[in-house]
């Protein structure tokens, strides 16, 4: 009887912990990561590589450790990284179009 106790109990506390684990799980950044790649693609197609590469190296450099981290599961930091991914690359894209304009290229 006492056996049948600590097996019940035992496999109870898998249960438990099996779904702890279930609901803990955090949901990919699907929306972070798509609003990351239309900025990084307007940026790249502003030029910016060529007229703001600060900013463009700090959007790529950004991307593709999101990138890297999405495809490793590690969510809550590939979520950051796409924030600052988009952040980056969006003041890239900004930065090119003024200097284009101000250089007086056409966009």
């Amino acid at each position: 009887m006492k056996k049948l106790v600590i097996t019940w109990v035992m496999k109870l506390s898998l249960f438990v912990l099996t779904l702890c684990m279930a609901s803990c799980r955090i949901n990919p950044p699907l929306t972070e990561y798509s609003l990351a790649r239309a900025a990084y693609q307007a940026a790249k197609q502003a030029n910016a590589g060529r007229y703001a590469p600060g900013s463009w190296d700090r959007a790529q450099s950004a991307y593709r450790r999101a990138v890297k981290l999405f495809k490793e599961e590690d969510f809550n930091d590939a979520k950051k990284y796409f924030e600052l991914a988009r952040v980056h690359a969006e003041r890239a894209e900004l930065a090119a179009k003024l200097a284009r304009l101000q250089k007086g290229d056409e966009f």
